[in-house]
């Protein structure tokens, strides 16, 4: 069968409501009797419950969330700092993630870790850090190391136990 050889029907028209009795649908058009869905622009928003505490007002919320929005600052960790006094300590060595998580600095060496000026640096250290202020590159710089960005430490993925 080809689409120029379809018998079509013509569409039926929509009944006019409201007319009325003899045309079927007249006087209440179909709305019933009284109550609210019977007058015009009688209608509930959406989500209400008839006066119950609608579902969405019942669910929990997510914390730092916008309304009506999930914002992607909401989720981004938030960068744990270092400050540039305390690296004194590291003199001569390579101040990462790893070292400041074995000197008691930082509580993950797989969290984000910004470098920021307070106190005075005198060492010399490298750092190989994920941020850093400007001030802080300087410091860094001026006392006679370097400052290298790196991106995040990883975490390692989980190997899956064989099931007995």
């Amino acid at each position: 069968m080809k689409y120029n050889d379809l018998q079509v029907k013509r569409q039926k028209k929509p009944t006019r409501v409201g007319r009325g009795i003899s045309a079927g649908q007249g006087k209440t058009a179909g709305r019933g009797t009284k109550g609210q869905n019977s007058r015009t622009g009688g209608k509930r928003r959406p989500g209400f419950e008839g006066g119950q505490m609608p579902l969405s007002q019942r669910m929990p919320k997510l914390r730092g969330v916008a309304k009506g929005s999930l914002s992607r600052s909401a989720k981004k960790p938030k960068a744990k700092n270092i400050y540039t006094g305390q690296l004194n300590d590291f003199a001569g060595k390579t101040a990462d993630n790893f070292t400041l998580h074995k000197a008691g600095l930082v509580s993950s060496p797989h969290a984000i870790t910004k470098l920021i000026i307070k106190g005075k640096l005198t060492a010399k250290v490298d750092v190989k850090l994920q941020a850093a202020s400007k001030s802080a590159k300087k410091a860094v710089v001026d006392a006679g190391g370097t400052f290298t960005a790196i991106p995040r430490v990883a975490r390692p993925a989980k190997q899956e136990q064989p099931k007995v």
